[in-house]
């Protein structure tokens, strides 16, 4: 049944909200509206763009370990300006309507000012995954599937989900199949749901595309040599101090990305505690210790900080929040020392939080932005699946054979050679990762340049976040007056 349920505010590994807190979608209105008092549009279709335009909550039977179990899960459809609809898909004991309209509303905002042609969605599905066999999950998650396909909520050109907080590719590829299942004759049916497996019909650089995605924001930021003369820092990466909040694949990859361009990780926070070391800590190292004993805790390399959220207060050049929501609130904003704060999650600074911290100077690098770089790839998976051809598989060739006459002409006319390894690595052709990765760098770098000048063009407009809301507004409100719908 479609209907609307009352929403309770809590984070999505199954935490209550920390206190001081602001419940999610009121921040994400905030800011909006915020934003919306810079445009000179018409009130209705403000309110249009700011409403979700379809929600379908479901309760099915599912049978676990021989009893039968009830579950709930929404599926959010925030705007239809452009079609299809894109957005995750999370399963936590804590989802409620209330989270799910938030996040598919920062989704509608995070397309537009990417330029993906994608409307925002989001659903979730109110179960803890670690209590569930696989076999379980795998039914539950096709359930789900069937249970949108009733009521037409997926479909490569109508709602396209993709993974986030507790799914992966593996529940991505159920639900392909599921559907697929259901839709024999349609040849892009595969273009249902991103995030796949390579293997079926995902694209490479998707796990690691929201890591790399901050890391590319990052860079633009500290090589804004206004920016950074502004908040009375050095031009670069260089020996900035950063402190990431998260080891998932975000934090993981947005860590091991900022250290390699230069960047210093002087602390990592996790669930169960932190590892600091001001000299820096080695992030693939620290990656395999995890992986060796299921935490970051006890890393020889570092000391371990058993309140790790304390972390997050120490000073640094650039803050990295990539874990929950609402991490930064009314009750430690006050506390927080880093110069640049870059959302690697969704909504970790609240509203009145975001207040605090621009008041003491700190540069706030806005999530609809910053951890775009997944929706970005997506948006590539989406276009390989629907054009039934893998990225480069049409011209690498042809282009390493241009490369290497054009060195056989270099070498001929100097009279000098380069070496075999030489050779091969410049006139090597791009292949599939080569291209999403150079594609997201590209869009990146373009989208961050698009909101600073809407912030240089008008002294009122004081933060980057009211910046690329007024960039996202003015997109969307556009798309609805280019329709016909407000005439």
């Amino acid at each position: 049944m479609a209907t609307r349920t009352a929403a309770k505010s809590s984070t999505s590994n199954g935490s209550p909200v920390p206190l001081g807190s602001q419940p999610f979608l009121q921040s994400v209105n905030q800011y909006f509206d915020k934003a919306a008092a810079f445009l000179d549009h018409p009130k209705g279709l403000i309110d249009q763009i700011r409403v979700c335009n379809s929600v379908y909550y479901m309760q099915f039977p599912v049978r676990i370990k021989g009893d039968i179990q009830v579950v709930q899960a929404w599926r959010a459809e925030h705007s239809h300006h452009k079609l299809p609809c894109k957005g995750g898909i999370r399963y936590a004991e804590t989802v409620d309507q209330e989270e799910v309209e938030a996040l598919a509303a920062l989704m509608t905002y995070k397309c537009a000012v990417v330029d993906v042609p994608f409307g925002g969605g989001k659903g979730g599905i109110k179960i803890n995954p670690k209590h569930y066999t696989v076999e379980e999950l795998e039914r539950i998650t096709r359930r789900y599937t069937v249970e949108l396909i009733k009521k037409n909520f997926i479909g490569s050109s109508v709602d396209v989900p993709a993974p986030d907080y507790g799914t992966g590719a593996r529940e991505m590829a159920w639900i392909a199949d599921t559907y697929q299942t259901f839709e024999k004759e349609n040849i892009n049916a595969l273009a249902c749901v991103t995030g796949k497996p390579v293997g079926q019909g995902g694209v490479r650089g998707r796990t690691a595309a929201t890591g790399r995605g901050l890391y590319f924001a990052v860079r633009e930021a500290v090589n804004d040599t206004a920016l950074m003369k502004r908040l009375k820092m050095a031009t670069g990466l260089a020996d900035k101090a950063i402190i990431v909040q998260g080891f998932g694949n975000v934090g993981y990859h947005a860590a091991k990305f900022l250290q390699e361009g230069g960047g210093t990780i002087i602390g990592i926070i996790e669930w169960d505690g932190a590892i600091v070391n001001p000299k820096g800590i080695d992030v693939e190292a620290l990656n395999e210790h995890r992986m060796q004993t299921g935490s970051i805790t006890g890393f020889a390399n570092g000391k371990t900080v058993k309140d790790g959220m304390s972390v997050m207060e120490m000073e640094c050049d650039i803050l990295v929040p990539a874990a929950l929501e609402s991490q930064i609130h009314n009750g430690n904003a006050d506390r927080i020392k880093a110069k640049i704060i870059a959302e690697g999650a969704n909504g970790p600074i609240t509203a009145v939080a975001e207040e605090v911290l621009l008041k003491k100077g700190i540069y706030v690098m806005p999530d609809m932005y910053v951890n775009a770089g997944g929706v970005i790839v997506s948006y590539f998976e989406w276009l390989k699946n629907i054009s039934h051809v893998r990225f480069g598989r049409m011209d690498k060739r042809f282009e390493e054979g241009s490369n290497t006459r054009l060195i056989d002409t270099v070498e001929r006319l100097t009279g000098k050679s380069l070496t075999m390894q030489e050779r091969t690595f410049v006139a090597r052709g791009a292949d599939e990762e080569d291209i999403v990765n150079s594609g997201l760098e590209d869009t990146m770098i373009s989208a961050y340049h698009a909101i600073v000048n809407i912030s240089n063009r008008d002294p009122r407009i004081k933060d980057m976040r009211t910046a690329a809301f007024i960039n996202s507004i003015d997109k969307i409100a556009q798309s609805y007056l280019l329709l016909g719908i407000f005439p």
